[in-house]
């Protein structure tokens, strides 16, 4: 795009930031308002900043009934498509809005009302949405818990968000087996000190479960004369949408809480202005909506805008193959998709000349998009050079719930640096922070903070905690949001982050990203992926090891992975300087990770470090992290 929309896009930020009433008044117009708001902030009581207080509305309402009233009853709303069963199926906007209705009824009968929690323990099926759109329209909270969560886990959120009903299925359906949901979500009710009043349950063809004396079948209080549809109802702006767990220091799960108003706002803007997707064109997220992602970009922002969502069951490889996303996009002329990085480094270590992307019709794709994690610059370049379109990266958390930074591709396409997620977006005030609060040079790393307020969709606050919500996020620095990554701003305003300040090295007093090294071992063309961990060394203070998953087809005998290994060494010191001291590495089969994608690098740390690891619930296979085990205590680098 011109530079003229470049300059525009940058004036809008300034303004955002400038006048922030301002902007977020006249954002407001993209939703429908029961009672418009006149008061756009209250920020009468910082920290603690409310956005449209005086506003009132129903956010399924938005979702789904003005789309019916406005002539696309007859539109694809959603799109369900399921490898992992053979099942595709896909809902009208007419469609979704009947069960929707019927299921808010069900709700409403089993004694739901306005401000009750729901908590949601399901796979990526249509009901998962129906469920919390559900929640949505009766002015009920709902909290989504990722399907196949350990009962420990699903217990703690249950005694915390204290649900007069869960709804749940029979079982999850992963690549090479069927995970039953009911023995856990039972175990979960056993330990909690609260109880839910009822239970319904999806039973699954696959596996489906006996039913006791709390649980109801989906299908029969479904079913057309069980209840009567429900209207919606009004919430103010404020009100609680939503609750989502995030794992906290402390061990007890944080619970974002997310308004109604202010999400609707920014979510509806995001979605045409910085991903660039108008009413009426087909997306795909392939996240899950246990994730702030899938909350966001699978669920409301794109039934906000009028658009076509896709809900995927299945993963980036292995159903079957590392091209069912293209596949996908073929398939619906998706414009637009969004995944991990981990995503795309399987699929490259599948299919790493890209073979699968050439069977299919990507014609109507306009851009990836790329989040969850730090985008190297390899797996950029990757999906740059071999799908031909703007690989995006954006930069967010659970408790923005939209992008803190990325390239404005509806508004305006910037330059890419790769390893950047380009600018700050509207409304966030970002700011490259000093141990004393002091803002640092262009260049220069330190934390990354954003100037409050926070804009509109963020976390207003933690569930039922607030003085935990200034003590996590607000307490570092005066007048800041702390977010917990570390990194940098350029010259041109570009934001570079890093990773979070706990995976900042200390070697030796000279402060190392783990990002810096991580992307100069990626570069190698050998190596699928890899992570660098800072492990504790007399001498030094920390020093950094590496571990290195090779390319598919790439099999070495033990010389030459000690040659690949030195020569991994020497590629660190050569890119990052002497410095750096890596002088460890080891090429292992995988990486542990969480069910987003994420690296567990605090846990293997701490496992290198000869202390006892904090393993979050949220691992995606215990068993990779057993089989690493015995390389990470096998010594610290000489």
């Amino acid at each position: 795009m011109s530079n003229d929309a470049q300059q525009s896009y940058r004036d809008t930020v300034a303004a955002s930031i400038a006048d922030p009433a301002g902007f977020w008044g006249e954002a407001a117009g993209l939703v429908d308002w029961i009672t418009p708001p006149r008061q756009v902030l209250d920020d009468s009581d910082p920290p603690f900043y409310r956005w449209f207080p005086d506003g009132r509305l129903n956010v399924c309402f938005n979702a789904l009934d003005r789309h019916v009233v406005h002539g696309r009853a007859d539109q694809t709303a959603l799109v369900y498509d399921s490898p992992v069963t053979g099942t595709q199926r896909s809902y009208t906007y007419a469609q979704l809005l009947d069960l929707v209705a019927r299921f808010g009824g069900v709700l409403r009968d089993l004694g739901v009302g306005k401000g009750d929690r729901v908590v949601i323990y399901m796979p990526m099926i249509p009901e998962a949405v129906v469920a919390m759109l559900a929640c949505a329209r009766i002015g009920a909270v709902h909290s989504v818990v990722f399907g196949g969560f350990a009962p420990a886990e699903l217990a703690a959120r249950i005694e915390d968000a204290e649900p007069t009903v869960v709804v749940s299925a029979s079982c999850g359906i992963e690549p090479t087996r069927t995970i039953a949901y009911k023995p856990m979500l039972d175990e979960a009710i056993r330990r909690s000190a609260h109880k839910p009043e009822h239970c319904v349950i999806v039973q699954r063809e696959q596996q489906t479960c006996e039913l006791g004396e709390r649980d109801l079948d989906w299908a029969r209080v479904m079913h057309p004369d069980a209840a009567a549809p429900a209207a919606c109802v009004p919430v103010a702006a404020t009100d609680p949408l939503y609750v989502l767990y995030t794992s906290g220091t402390t061990g007890k799960p944080k619970g974002i809480v997310r308004d109604s108003g202010g999400y609707a706002v920014a979510l509806r803007w995001s979605m045409t202005n910085l991903y660039g997707v108008r009413p009426g064109e087909a997306w795909l997220c392939g996240s899950d909506v246990g994730w702030v992602v899938g909350h966001s970009y699978i669920v409301y922002a794109p039934l906000l805008t009028g658009a076509t969502t896709i809900l995927f069951e299945g993963k980036p490889v292995g159903t079957p193959d590392a091209g069912t996303y293209w596949r996908l996009v073929d398939q619906y002329d998706a414009v637009a998709a969004f995944t991990a990085p981990t995503a795309i480094r399987a699929i490259k270590k599948q299919d790493p000349r890209a073979e699968l992307v050439k069977e299919h019709d990507l014609s109507s794709l306009r851009t990836l998009f790329l989040a969850g994690e730090r985008l190297d610059p390899d797996t950029w370049q990757w999906a740059t050079d071999h799908l031909g379109v703007p690989v995006i990266d954006n930069w967010w958390q659970t408790e923005t719930g939209w992008p803190i930074a990325t390239n404005p591709v509806g508004l305006a396409l910037f330059d890419i640096k790769p390893g950047s997620p380009t600018l700050p977006t509207v409304g966030y005030d970002v700011r490259v922070l000093d141990e004393r609060g002091e803002e640092v040079a262009p260049g220069t790393e330190g934390a990354i903070c954003i100037r409050l307020p926070l804009p509109p969709g963020t976390l207003p606050t933690l569930w039922r905690d607030d003085d935990r919500f200034v003590a996590s996020y607000l307490s570092a620095h005066q007048g800041y949001y702390l977010t917990g990554d570390g990194g940098y701003v350029d010259e041109d305003g570009y934001l570079y982050v890093m990773g979070r300040t706990d995976d900042v090295l200390n070697v030796a007093g000279h402060r190392l990203s783990t990002g810096s090294l991580e992307e100069a071992l990626a570069g190698h063309p050998s190596v699928a992926e890899c992570a660098v961990i800072g492990v504790r060394d007399a001498l030094k203070g920390q020093v950094p090891r590496a571990l290195v998953v090779l390319k598919a087809g790439i099999d070495l005998d033990q010389a030459q992975t000690d040659a690949l290994e030195a020569e991994l060494v020497q590629r660190v010191r050569d890119e990052v300087g002497p410095v750096a001291a890596l002088r460890q590495v080891d090429v292992v089969d995988a990486l542990p990770k969480t069910r987003s994608g994420k690296i567990l690098r605090k846990t293997m740390r701490q496992i290198a470090d000869g202390q006892e690891a904090q393993v979050p619930s949220t691992i995606e296979d215990v068993g990779v992290l057993d089989a690493l085990a015995p390389v990470l205590r096998a010594g610290s680098p000489s």
